[in-house]
């Protein structure tokens, strides 16, 4: 049975829909192909490469990308979902196409605040935890019988 593709959208690509996209594959990778993609393509966020090493997952050689490429492309999803928080929900990117579109709103980790590198990994750690419990709860637990650990 085909894996059923699966986009993560929001502003920059550089850490919750990166984190979203990794979380998706490697917890239900056998049912679902996950990319994800943003309107401005920024760099990726080394902040949310950390808490996600801290996880076992390494996305330290992922590259952000533009949904615009995406459709100029030609892919298709069966799921479009964007992760920008309330205040940027408004510019969060919709990708053209017949996909089912979800938004799920997580804070923005390049707006955490903290004067050293480890007070601002504590803001971001539980911003990473969410994503997890979001894909556990709305595609693993639904499509592959996966359970919390």
């Amino acid at each position: 049975m085909p894996k059923e593709r699966v986009l993560f959208v929001c502003i920059h690509n550089s850490a919750r829909s990166q984190m979203a996209e990794a979380w998706l594959n490697h917890l239900c990778g056998d049912y679902f192909e996950a990319h994800s993609a943003g309107l401005e393509p920024g760099v990726l966020n080394p902040l949310a490469v950390e808490v996600m090493k801290e996880v076992g997952i390494n996305i330290s050689h992922k590259k952000t990308q533009a949904v615009f490429d995406l459709f100029k492309r030609g892919e298709h999803f069966s799921y479009v979902v964007t992760v920008c928080d309330e205040a940027s929900a408004e510019r969060c990117p919709i990708f053209p196409g017949s996909a089912q579109r979800l938004h799920w709103s997580f804070p923005d980790p390049s707006k955490v605040i903290g004067s050293t590198k480890e007070e601002k990994l504590t803001q971001i750690r539980p911003i990473r935890d969410a994503i997890k419990r979001q894909i556990i709860e709305e595609w693993c637990a639904k499509k592959c019988a996966y359970s919390y650990e």
